[in-house]
């Protein structure tokens, strides 16, 4: 079994800056892609940011030169700089991950989320 844990939400002003870690542990062999995403009261979950398993990354076009995502593949760790935040990030932000497990096969899981608040 795998677990996917987020940290590192919180409150913070706008134009403030927050850091989301998301770490993987159980029977992990690896981790392929790695997503963020988001979801707003009231809104569907989107797409915030990928890296796949060679670095390649992917934003929304609302995040793009704000936000930064990458991952430490020792620590099985996938992080989420938020810079110049805005009021309207504020939302529940869930990793996701495409995990290979030491019997071969591969699963998709999500983590638990972490809230995100900025205020105006």
């Amino acid at each position: 079994q795998v677990q996917l844990v987020e940290s590192g939400g919180g409150l913070v002003q706008a134009g403030g800056s927050l850091r989301l870690s998301c770490a993987a542990s159980g029977s992990v062999f690896s981790i392929n892609a790695l997503y963020w995403y988001r979801q707003a009261p009231g809104k569907q979950r989107e797409l915030v940011a990928t890296i796949t398993n060679g670095d390649s990354t992917n934003y929304a076009d609302s995040v793009k030169g704000r936000f930064t995502i990458s991952r430490d593949t020792g620590k099985n760790t996938v992080y989420l700089q938020m810079n110049s935040l805005k009021p309207e990030d504020t939302a529940v932000y869930y990793c996701n991950a495409n995990v290979e497990l030491h019997t071969g096969r591969q699963y998709n899981y999500w983590g638990q989320g972490t809230q995100v608040t900025v205020s105006s």
